[in-house]
């Protein structure tokens, strides 16, 4: 609006020379204006009237034609005087308007930063400088103090920002995986109670396995979701030691069909998977929006998870809810991945065990996923086609956050691999060595750690876990929740890092 109002003054100044240079041209180049009884003027063609017409009276009348042609300039100054002092004044009133909007941005944008939080997660905080071309390391709404308003939002709107404010309307569809439990209702009445816009987050269900009931169940919530049918229902022609198997192929199956809809018939570019046996937190949308600008922004990330297989309340921080970390191995288990991830697994996409097949470094390729201190996500389904394997040992037991933590007005580019990878192993390798009976009986410990303890082989790995309460296994040399080998937790209130000698440099996929 300034700029139209700076062009209109321009204009109208130009118009006001324009006029003037024009006028004066007119008034001095027209001829003599003949009047009754003076005898100086003639009709056009008399040059003998106009010629004898010369001399002293002459000369009188071209004293009067001068006068008055003055007088007339004059009139004609004062006229465009006040056209001028018209537009100076409302130019005072547009730059006082200008001056106005400055500081009232000015005063918004301070007040905006004066909003933002401090306070980094834990145990990983830093000062987050800002990065270029990719993402900007501090909130969306932070501006440098040295910068003129103008200049700080011109910089908000040139800077490819990644944070949830920067694209506030982008679509993030659940979907929800689906086969013949009838408790999938559970699933989707704390989908559609938790869910803050039915349009930013759609819920597609995805069913296999033809079963009525189950199908009366979805199509019972109408249009709050999208109800899409697996039509490949027949048995799968597998090796005769794999027919135990069948449900595995069948999932698999399933898998590759409903991401092909999401991707290439809905035309989606992210989505989140969750199995019809899971049960979600309050802020369980408010995470994955929170952390879709990370995993855009960082390739050495592949998927963003609610899970945390290690946890069980004996293992994590109850008052710690917004610690979020880096993991290796693929938690799955309510997970978020992008299409150009689908488009580079969708061709060779096994055609059973799909989960162990993510955890093959052909498939991670070294990349990461995101993973909480406390799951966004609980399983209630003891049975299925793993009869209930780590149902009745670990995952009963996994705690369901419970307190909604505003991610999105967070800065999260912590998680960002070189500002997570300096920290996180300056924090391990500087904490306390001790051995397992130190923690065992706690009585030499002092403080809350962390503490670390250090493993150097598979067998020595799978026993201090065992020991300390965590899961032990490992899928290609990976153990569950760890990054860079290192697997966080806490044990009697301390903060303890299971972990492997100082320069790790890779995983061993004999360990598996």
């Amino acid at each position: 609006m300034v700029r139209k109002k700076n062009s209109f003054i321009l204009c109208g100044a130009f118009l006001f020379v324009a006029w003037n240079a024009l006028l004066l041209l007119y008034l001095w180049g027209r001829p003599p204006i003949s009047h009754l009884g003076d005898g100086g003027g003639a009709e056009p063609g008399r040059n003998d009237e106009w010629g004898a017409g010369r001399g002293k009276i002459g000369q009188v009348n071209l004293a009067e034609e001068m006068i008055r042609l003055a007088e007339e300039v004059e009139v004609h100054l004062d006229t465009q005087k006040k056209l001028l002092k018209q537009i100076e004044s409302h130019r005072a009133v547009w730059a006082r308007q200008k001056d106005v909007g400055k500081r009232e941005t000015a005063s918004n944008i301070k007040a905006e930063v004066q909003q933002q939080p401090q306070k980094t997660p834990e145990p990983l905080r830093n000062s987050m400088d800002v990065r270029d071309q990719t993402y900007i390391q501090r909130p969306v709404n932070y501006v440098a103090p040295s910068l003129h308003p103008e200049q700080a939002i011109e910089k908000i709107r040139n800077t490819k920002v990644t944070t949830p404010f920067s694209s506030p309307e982008f679509i993030i569809p659940i979907l929800v995986i689906a086969c013949d439990r009838v408790t999938v209702k559970r699933n989707l009445d704390r989908l559609i109670q938790y869910r803050p816009s039915a349009e930013l987050y759609p819920i597609i269900v995805s069913q296999d396995c033809g079963h009525a009931e189950t199908a009366r169940v979805i199509g019972s919530y109408g249009e709050q979701v999208t109800h899409i049918k697996q039509p490949e229902l027949s048995d799968i022609k597998v090796r005769p030691e794999h027919r135990k198997f069948q449900g595995y192929y069948k999932i698999s199956r399933h898998y590759r069909w409903a991401l092909n809809q999401v991707f290439n018939v809905f035309s989606h570019s992210t989505v989140v998977i969750v199995e019809d046996d899971l049960e979600v937190a309050p802020d369980f949308f408010e995470y994955f929006r929170a952390l879709y600008p990370i995993l855009c922004s960082d390739p050495t990330l592949w998927c963003v998870s609610a899970w945390n297989d290690n946890g069980r309340d004996a293992l994590i921080d109850p008052s710690k809810a917004e610690l979020l970390y880096r993991t290796d191995f693929f938690p799955g288990l309510g997970w978020m991945l992008l299409k150009e991830l689908w488009d580079e697994l969708e061709p060779k996409w096994p055609s059973a065990f799909w989960d162990d097949w993510m955890r093959q470094p052909e498939q991670r390729k070294n990349r990461s996923c995101i993973r909480p201190e406390i799951s966004r996500t609980i399983t209630f389904g003891r049975k299925g086609v793993s009869l209930g394997q780590f149902f009745d040992q670990y995952l009963r037991y996994i705690r369901l956050n419970t307190e909604f933590v505003p991610f999105t007005k967070q800065d999260l580019s912590f998680l960002l691999k070189d500002k997570y990878d300096e920290i996180f192993i300056q924090e391990v390798y500087s904490s306390t060595s001790v051995k397992i009976e130190d923690l065992q009986h706690g009585g030499n410990l002092k403080g809350p750690g962390p503490y670390r303890v250090q493993y150097s082989s598979r067998d020595s790995f799978k026993v201090f876990a065992r020991n300390l309460g965590v899961m032990d296994d490992l899928k290609s040399g990976v153990p569950r929740t760890g990054y860079r080998g290192v697997v966080s937790f806490l044990h009697r209130g301390r903060r303890v890092f299971l972990a492997p000698p100082e320069g790790w440099t890779q995983y061993d996929i004999s360990w598996s």
